[in-house]
């Protein structure tokens, strides 16, 4: 089946064509819809591209950071003020895959990929979409939520409130191909600090459902405690809890609630 490609100057041209059509996909970096295309997906049969810089900007200088959805892994490398973030992008693949792969195709990566969604998830990210009935914004939460239900909507971008320390975000991959394999498990953290108190912790993890998921009862665990080994057992005792992971070629379901709770303690802990 022939495939067209369209090419538009707007953000707001391309997503009319993508709302219009539902067998039409958006094209980023390509490394999600080429790899379907290649496979023999015939149920896309028409790529949306846009040209519109503003899908690539990055805004560091205010109070929330700005991550257009065509912001590449290899672009987040090379900003020294993103340096937080350097470890979730450098998780994403090979070179290869990170001068192409964007910050909103990620958002789509099915288990076990994905990771720098994860981050996300834990930063409390916004994503910033246009679709047919104009433009909005939605946390990441509810976006993972209804992801599958996002045809016809584009990405424009995905926001967030840079960490207030250089150890209030904290990030781990664990694969067994590295550093450039699909994620046995992911785990992200942020961990904001008043006095000595953890206020409004967020814990993520990747591959322990068909998207990332908040680790709720381990945040409650955190929430108003000191980060101390008491509390840093407490919540890694509850990390499983609400997770739905699934068996694949990687790692079983069984094995990773069994080792998600170990990975978190170390994540925690600052060990590697």
């Amino acid at each position: 089946m022939p495939v067209t490609v369209k090419t538009f100057t707007s953000t707001n041209e391309a997503a009319a064509a993508l709302s219009s059509d539902r067998s039409a996909r958006y094209l980023g970096g390509g490394t999600l819809v080429m790899r379907a295309l290649n496979e023999g997906d015939i149920s896309i049969s028409t790529v949306i591209r846009a040209s519109d810089q503003a899908m690539t900007r990055i805004v560091t200088s205010g109070a929330r950071i700005v991550l257009g959805a065509g912001v590449t892994f290899a672009r987040i490398l090379a900003e020294r003020d993103l340096a937080f973030l350097h470890a979730p992008a450098r998780s994403i693949g090979g070179p290869a895959v990170r001068n192409m792969g964007t910050v909103g195709g990620n958002l789509f990566a099915p288990v076990p990929y994905g990771d720098f969604t994860v981050a996300m998830l834990a930063l409390d990210a916004v994503v910033s979409v246009q679709g047919g009935l104009g433009g909005r914004e939605i946390g990441i939460e509810e976006f993972l939520q209804s992801r599958d239900r996002q045809t016809g909507v584009l990405v424009l971008a995905i926001s967030f409130a840079k960490p207030g320390s250089a150890d209030a975000f904290r990030y781990r991959k664990i694969a067994r191909i590295k550093p450039k394999g699909g994620a046995v498990i992911t785990l992200a953290a942020h961990l904001p600090v008043n006095g000595s108190r953890i206020v409004g912790a967020r814990v993520a993890l990747g591959s322990m459902a068909p998207t990332p998921i908040r680790a709720r009862a381990a945040e409650r665990a955190l929430e108003g405690r000191p980060l101390d080994t008491s509390t840093i057992n407490a919540a890694a005792a509850a990390a499983v809890e609400g997770t739905s992971p699934g068996d694949n070629a990687l790692a079983s379901a069984w094995y990773r609630r069994e080792i998600v709770g170990v990975h978190l303690r170390r994540l925690l802990s600052g060990q590697e």
